[in-house]
């Protein structure tokens, strides 16, 4: 059986070195349509609000649950996505980054017009939605990416050498006799061969085909390398022979990568730091040794407690997730993990919603819910088609059937006749604060909130 080998860490403080990519407020929301006219009633809020750097020559891996928006972050980083807010900057110096950070911080409405101008200058240059010409064909020779499914990111009706070689033709890097032999010297360095110039993608194994994708990706030399779940389809054994060749190539050849991924233990072998996602946003950011070692997010501390292989000698024995993801078109008030969350507290963002979420299915009066007229996310008024099932409502949010917590969080609960009135109380989304040195994490129990929930703890 093939070991994968530990990875050689090139940690170093979140100061340190120029930033290679640099993600600021990155958003990408996808339109729900409906009716004939296919009117737009929602979005799915796949990235809202993801902020980090990555340094040349590190490997930041991205983890979370299926369906957090790794895959799309990971798709805006290579271009393929544009965002709908925020961006993603390559290729300032750290002048500009500094500059751009103090321009981003000032509110839209504040800003005077040089200050919208010098904005406007950088984001033409750097973001790569803005990108256009030649900065944009830099920048694409510059970031590949390495998809899941190899087999339908590869063209079947193409031969190896062809899809290979397509990057090296399109830039004019090489022709004839010379793009054959520039060809072959990337199969061998992936570990193929001459003998695989002349197959078709379905005539090659899931893990040959992973590292023709591979070499077409090396073709440029490019600086970033987007790999998203590039190991994820294969066999366990291929699996660790296509993660050594990865980090024989970042060895080789000075490559940067952000890994996507969802198996913790790749993870922790591949990766210098660690992005933790949870319904599209960052809940925990730090090297690899924290992460594994002290995680602070509970989320992060559930990841762990369903890969306890992967704790590097961590006293935390975490908790196993319950319960299924929220939808991401109507995401949670404050923390996101909170109805989810098995230390939540009053002030983690109940809201009207989690009445529906927490008693669905349940003998609460739910199912003669008549309509719903919303003050605020945390202030409703809930009419019914009967005093009994608003009154079984206000006894169920009164009982021990719903967390503590979120009896906790009730301000107000009273009955009309056939509507009820209910308010939580109004809290601010927990933000991404660094709490120890070169490690964030966005849990109230953490960050700055603690204190105003330590004044309401009795």
């Amino acid at each position: 059986m093939t070991i994968v080998r530990e990875h050689a860490s090139v940690e170093a403080p979140a100061s340190a070195g120029r930033a290679l990519l640099r993600v600021r407020d990155l958003r990408k929301h996808f339109p729900i349509k409906q009716g004939a006219l296919q009117r737009v009633v929602g979005h799915v809020r796949a990235v809202d609000g993801v902020s980090f750097d990555v340094r040349p020559g590190e490997t930041v891996g991205v983890v979370g649950e299926s369906g957090c928006g790794k895959s799309t972050l990971g798709r805006c980083i290579s271009g393929l996505t544009d965002p709908t807010a925020g961006g993603v900057y390559y290729g300032m110096s750290d002048e500009d980054d500094a500059r751009l950070d103090a321009l981003l911080a000032i509110p839209e409405a504040e800003r005077q017009q040089a200050q919208r101008e010098e904005l406007e200058r950088l984001e033409v240059g750097h973001r790569v939605d803005r990108l256009q010409g030649d900065a944009w064909r830099a920048y694409r020779r510059n970031c590949q990416v390495v998809f899941q499914d190899s087999f339908s990111s590869l063209n079947p009706r193409q031969l190896v050498k062809n899809i290979i070689g397509r990057p090296l033709k399109v830039y004019r890097e090489a022709s004839g006799g010379d793009l054959l032999e520039r060809v072959t010297e990337l199969l061998e360095s992936v570990g193929l061969g001459r003998h695989h110039l002349y197959r078709y993608p379905h005539q090659l194994s899931g893990g040959q085909r992973q590292r023709v994708s591979i070499a077409r990706a090396l073709a440029l030399k490019p600086a970033l390398i987007v790999l998203d779940e590039p190991t994820s389809a294969l066999d366990v054994s291929v699996q660790a022979q296509i993660l050594n060749l990865l980090g024989d190539l970042q060895a080789e050849y000075g490559l940067t990568y952000l890994f996507i991924s969802h198996d913790l233990g790749v993870v922790r072998h591949m990766s210098d730091r660690v992005v933790v996602m949870y319904l599209g946003e960052i809940v925990e950011r730090s090297s690899r040794h924290d992460i594994f070692t002290a995680p602070l997010h509970p989320y992060t501390q559930s990841l762990m407690a369903a890969r306890p292989d992967v704790m590097e000698g961590s006293t935390e024995k975490g908790w196993l997730l319950e319960g299924t993801v929220p939808d991401p078109a109507r995401p949670p008030q404050g923390c996101r993990f909170h109805t989810r969350c098995p230390v939540v507290t009053p002030l983690c963002g109940w809201e009207v919603d989690d009445v529906v979420r927490t008693l669905e299915g349940a003998d609460a009066g739910l199912d003669a819910l008549d309509a719903v007229q919303r003050h605020s996310p945390f202030h409703a008024e809930l009419a019914f088609t009967s005093e009994d099932a608003a009154e079984r409502l206000v006894r169920s949010l009164r009982s021990d059937g719903v967390k503590a917590a979120m009896r906790d969080a009730i301000v107000e609960l009273e009955r009309t006749g056939a509507s009820v009135e209910v308010r939580f109380h109004e809290v601010d989304p927990v933000p991404l604060e660094e709490v120890r040195p070169a490690h964030l994490t966005s849990c109230i129990l953490h960050t700055s909130r603690r204190a105003e929930l330590d004044e309401r703890t009795p």
